[in-house]
């Protein structure tokens, strides 16, 4: 749960700091919003597993509230397109997510 929380606060920093602030892991932006957003999606799903509804409502808020906010920040530019992205790589880690539950939950009534 805490990872989650982390990872949001590192998104929110990394998009709204400075753009020469700003770090970098992949070539094309695209690729980190939806590998971030994946993240902490996954992070927050292990963390609440039996709040779905919240997470889903919390990743779609951020990554519209996030993107929104950069166009407080005199050089930086929220576009939509990165917020569809956000929110596709938070869906995958929702998916991913509870995937990951299931196997763990189907595992241990194996045993």
């Amino acid at each position: 749960m805490v990872i989650g929380w982390l990872t949001l606060a590192f998104i929110a920093f990394a998009t709204l700091s400075p753009i020469r602030d700003r770090p970098s892991f992949a070539a094309d932006p695209h690729v980190e919003h939806f590998a971030a957003f994946a993240v902490m999606a996954l992070a927050f799903v292990v963390g609440y597993p039996r709040r779905a509804m919240l997470v889903v409502l919390l990743v779609v808020f951020s990554a519209f509230t996030l993107e929104a906010m950069q166009l407080l920040t005199p050089d930086r530019h929220g576009h939509l397109a990165d917020a569809f992205f956000k929110v596709a790589g938070g869906l995958a880690g929702i998916g991913a997510g509870h995937l990951l539950l299931l196997l763990v939950l189907r595992n241990q009534s194996g045993r």
